[in-house]
């Protein structure tokens, strides 16, 4: 795999963490060495990374009372109300090829 590709690959990786929803807060500093190394060019190149276009899917959280059968103190049983979650997922909408920007194919 060459360096370029590798490059690809981590911001990909990168990208799709960020794309998780996650909340991230940086604890501690990395630290990279990288190796020492000479190389001769022996042709000019041209990186374009390619485009997204991302649609990302709705997500409704709600609450509802529900009845549900819980232990009692007693290790015997009652039905007790609770909240529960209710989550909707609306996926995003399909995009015809025609409008996806995603470099070379």
């Amino acid at each position: 795999m060459n360096t370029t590709s590798k490059t690809l690959a981590a911001l990909m990786a990168t990208a799709a963490l960020g794309l998780a929803g996650c909340d991230v807060e940086k604890t501690e500093s990395g630290n990279l060495e990288l190796p020492k190394y000479e190389v001769t060019k022996t042709q000019e190149g041209d990186v374009k990374l390619p485009e997204y276009n991302v649609r990302t899917p709705e997500v409704n959280v709600t609450q509802e009372k529900r009845q549900i059968t819980v232990p009692d103190v007693d290790v015997s049983t009652k039905e007790k109300t609770v909240t529960v979650p209710n989550v909707n997922i609306t996926p995003a909408p399909n995009v015809d090829d025609s409008q996806r920007t995603m470099g070379n194919r």
